[in-house]
């Protein structure tokens, strides 16, 4: 098996799951889907955030002129039926049914169309920033795949590759490099350490450290986000493997 993960930032207007994130910046939504057939497609949302965060995520779900994972910019004439699994005070879980049409564009749509059938889509959404993990077999044109992905964003995203191995970790483990950072994140890093970021007090602001790379702020904020998550979970199992080690000398 082999993996694809890639990024999308959309612009504001485009994505009303991403626009409402927007507003929100504690919120999370973790997503797994998979097509049941060629034309329909299951999906679970695992919303995290304050109650106002997650109402205003329910109602982009159920609202919207299209199903929010479309990247066609206007309704193409999918039926969409989405329930709520569970709803709590810091926790919200869909469930949704999407079958598609002729029209229809969405990422998985076009993972099928140039990678097969069993590919499995594992997601992170924050802000305007979509994370997307897929899991598929080693045929396929990825080429074809991301070509035709980049002419449906159209302008309404800017596309990130972040890598492709072995499917062999979930979503935010390494991939097997010395530092398990994608070149982007490990510039970003770099840069802001160079740049006095870390130290007490700051010689630079996030803003101002993103002028300088010549990036959007939430661009800059989600790859160094994503690079300390790496670190930080690096730095947790090594010490819990040393303290394993112990116990058994």
């Amino acid at each position: 098996m082999r993996e694809l993960v890639f990024a999308l930032e959309y612009e504001p207007g485009c994505n009303r799951v991403a626009d409402t994130l927007a507003d929100h910046p504690d919120a999370r939504i973790r997503s797994l889907s998979l097509h049941v057939t060629a034309e329909r497609l299951w999906r679970v949302d695992h919303a995290t955030g304050e109650a106002a965060a997650l109402v205003d995520i329910e109602d982009a779900f159920f609202t919207s002129d299209y199903y929010a994972d479309c990247l066609a910019t206007e309704d193409c004439g999918a039926t969409q039926t989405t329930e709520i699994l569970d709803h709590t005070d810091d926790t919200l879980v869909l469930y949704s049914y999407w079958e598609r049409t002729p029209t229809c564009a969405s990422v998985p749509h076009i993972a099928r169309d140039h990678l097969g059938d069993g590919v499995l889509f594992e997601t992170r959404h924050e802000g305007r920033h979509y994370t997307w993990r897929l899991i598929h077999s080693s045929e396929g044109n990825v080429a074809a795949f991301f070509n035709d992905l980049e002419a449906a964003v159209g302008d309404c995203a800017r596309m990130e590759m972040l890598r492709t191995t072995d499917s062999t970790a979930p979503m935010g483990d390494t991939d097997g490099k010395a530092s398990g950072l994608s070149p982007k994140q490990e510039s970003a890093l770099r840069a802001a350490v160079e740049h006095g970021y870390y130290e007490s007090p700051r010689g630079v602001d996030v803003g101002e450290l993103a002028t300088h790379l010549g990036v959007p702020r939430s661009t800059l904020t989600y790859r160094l986000r994503r690079a300390e998550e790496q670190l930080a979970k690096r730095h947790v199992a090594g010490e819990q493997a040393i303290e394993g080690l112990s116990t058994l000398l």
